[in-house]
């Protein structure tokens, strides 16, 4: 009979059983075992992926410092990119692995949040009115750690808690244990962060947590969790950020499919998958999908400024990822990569630690996130003796709640108001407009990579599209449009780098007549160039939804945005000629501008959230660049 003898027979021999590695992957009835020496690399490109025969090469526990890569801010705590080369692959059957398990107590002392509740609350406080209501973001994750010391042999003791996670968690992407010598990685990640497999790549947003704490589950508080604005909304901010990264990665950007509930032994989540086309190096799709927004926030990049500001430790592998990078039977590169959530690290001296976030929106309260990153915390928690366990599963399928009626329904309902143009297959010049062939248009980045879904969407509508960054848009000519879009920040600080070069850029494109759209940020800018006064508001718009009036017509947009501009006319005279605004009845926020050669939109018409993006681009293309009429497609209804 095959057993993992290698590793697990030498740890109870008490042998050192040298680097390993064992990963159950969702719905197997196996256990693959890896073992092979571990090394380090600098970059995510030193990654070895060898050709040669089929399977798996390369499991990299990837830190979250590696965001450096990216030139993004982090709390430096100096963790390696370290890697285990694939010498030895086995598949095992589960049975025979929990038999080779070590069935033993979990002992552990001094168990305590290095963030007391009471401190972590005030921490949710300071996010959400220094930085959600400045601007700075529509969400963000902060994260605690719980520390322990173990009693007992660390890698037996975690063994022992990787059997009973193999046993007792369920609806995990991966169950795992790696073992380096230095540490040891041991835990249940409900999510996976990205795959490439057969050319197509896939992500995996979850967000909404419902605590049920293994209880029986009660069927009226979970459809009052389905239909929570806030929960709903959560995920819909979490899928518009992975819908920028597929943007990036994926030829087409990333189409929609789901939403699923994700249930656990503790919890249930609410998820979407999104798929699409990709040709580019596996090592490319992981470092441009760095980090998954479920972990960190949006924008990503000022998400990172956020985390550094607020948080007092180093993320150490919280919020990175595991990435099993290989090769197919035709020699294509595969990439497997869960996010490490819901995982515990492991010191050869004993140290324990689980660290834990929660997701912080407009609608959260401090006790509610508290609570939630408790409730996060619970499965891995009970695997280590730290908590209640789960009802033991028995031999019985565990009930699906997924499978009501009910449940389906009120899922299916979240999609009702979302754009169609990132729900369905887009066939090549299915919405193409005419009069826009070999027109060219050059986006400039403030820092918000919604920028890459704009692409997109301006490519499907007939226009080829140049992304830049906001430091460098580099020459204007030869441009027939120039977009300036969204990012965080102040617009009224006019002395800060970012918001003096977009005002310099924008007063440069208003002056030469150069057709010109903003959106978000550049609106906030352009409004402010033709003397509109900027307010923040009361409540920020950060991911929300909005039937509001866009010239005469009835739009229904995504907004993420905590400030406006405010007119008390729809018509004012500015200096580069009259304006046309479409303001809100109530407060005179401004949510359209136009005038000849620009125009601006407060809301992103590139948002899953923006049922009527497509049509509104449509439509103000047809100004800036008097387009012909609409296409026989009908690009400019509902889209």
């Amino acid at each position: 009979m095959t057993r993992p003898s290698d590793p697990l027979a030498a740890v109870a021999a008490g042998l050192d059983p040298g680097p390993f590695a064992l990963v159950r992957r969702e719905g197997a009835d196996h256990v693959d075992l890896f073992a092979g020496p571990v090394r380090s690399a600098d970059r995510l490109a030193d990654l070895p992926v060898p050709e040669g025969a089929p399977g798996p090469r390369t499991l990299a526990l990837v830190p979250f410092r590696q965001i450096t890569e990216r030139g993004f801010d982090c709390v430096d705590d100096g963790l390696p990119l370290e890697y285990l080369e694939v010498e030895r692959h086995r598949r095992i059957p589960l049975a025979e692995v929990l038999d080779a398990l070590p069935d033993a107590p979990v002992r552990t002392r001094d168990a305590a949040f290095d963030i007391a509740d009471d401190e972590y609350a005030a921490i949710v406080e300071r996010v959400l009115a220094d930085e959600i209501g400045h601007g700075e973001g529509a969400n963000f994750v902060i994260h605690r750690t719980l520390r322990a010391t173990v009693e007992g042999d660390p890698l037996a003791t975690a063994l022992a808690a990787l059997r009973r996670l193999l046993l007792r968690e369920r609806g995990a992407y991966w169950t795992f244990l790696v073992h380096t010598g230095t540490r040891i990685l041991v835990g249940a990640s409900p999510e996976r962060h990205v795959s490439v497999a057969d050319g197509l790549v896939e992500m995996n947003p979850i967000s909404g947590t419902f605590r049920h704490r293994g209880e029986t589950v009660d069927r009226d508080a979970l459809l009052r969790f389905l239909h929570d604005p806030k929960e709903v909304e959560e995920l819909y901010m979490v899928l518009d950020e992975e819908l920028k990264m597929m943007a990036v990665v994926a030829e087409h950007g990333g189409q929609v499919v789901g939403p699923y509930l994700k249930e656990m032994a503790h919890l249930a989540h609410t998820e979407y998958l999104l798929a699409g086309r990709c040709s580019r190096d596996v090592r490319e799709v992981l470092r441009e999908t760095m980090f998954a927004p479920t972990v960190t926030g949006s924008p990503m990049e000022n998400a990172c400024r956020v985390i550094a500001r607020h948080e007092r430790t180093g993320r150490r592998y919280y919020a990175g990822v595991l990435a099993l990078l290989g090769r197919d039977e035709q020699g294509r590169q595969t990439l497997d990569a869960p996010i490490l959530i819901r995982t515990a690290e492991f010191s050869p001296e004993g140290s324990l630690r689980v660290p834990v976030g929660a997701t912080l929106v407009r609608h959260s309260t401090t006790a509610g996130e508290v609570a939630e990153t408790h409730a996060k915390a619970a499965g891995v928690l009970a695997a280590l003796g730290l908590g209640p366990e789960a009802p033991h599963p028995g031999v019985e399928p565990a009930v699906r709640h997924a499978d009501d009626p009910e449940v389906r329904a009120a899922l299916a309902a979240r999609n009702t108001p979302l754009a169609r143009f990132w729900l369905e297959q887009r066939e090549p010049g299915a919405i193409a407009l005419r009069g826009l062939a070999g027109r060219r248009a050059l986006i400039v980045d403030g820092e918000d990579t919604f920028t890459g879904m704009l692409a997109h969407q301006l490519g499907a509508l007939g226009l080829a599209v140049t992304r830049r960054d906001w430091p460098d848009p580099g020459p204007l000519d030869g441009y027939d449009l120039v977009v300036v879009g969204p990012g965080p920040g102040d617009p009224r600080d006019v002395a800060a780098p970012k918001m003096a070069a977009l005002r310099a850029l924008l007063a440069e494109l208003l002056a030469s007549g150069r057709p010109t759209l903003a959106v978000c940020l550049g609106h906030q800018l352009l409004a402010g160039l033709l003397g509109l006064p900027l307010h923040r508001r009361d409540a920020p718009y950060q991911g929300l939804p909005q039937d509001v009036p866009v010239f005469g017509v009835t739009r229904r947009v995504g907004f993420y945005a905590s400030f406006t501009a405010r007119a008390d006319a729809d018509r004012v005279a500015g200096p580069y000629g009259p304006v046309e605004l479409s303001r809100d009845p109530g407060d005179g926020a401004v949510h359209a501008l136009r005038g000849a050669g620009f125009a601006g939109v407060q809301f992103h018409p590139e948002s899953v959230l923006s049922q009527d993006g497509t049509a509104v681009l449509a439509d103000l293309l047809g100004h800036l660049l008097d387009r012909p009429a609409l296409s026989a497609h009908g690009a400019a209804d509902r889209g």
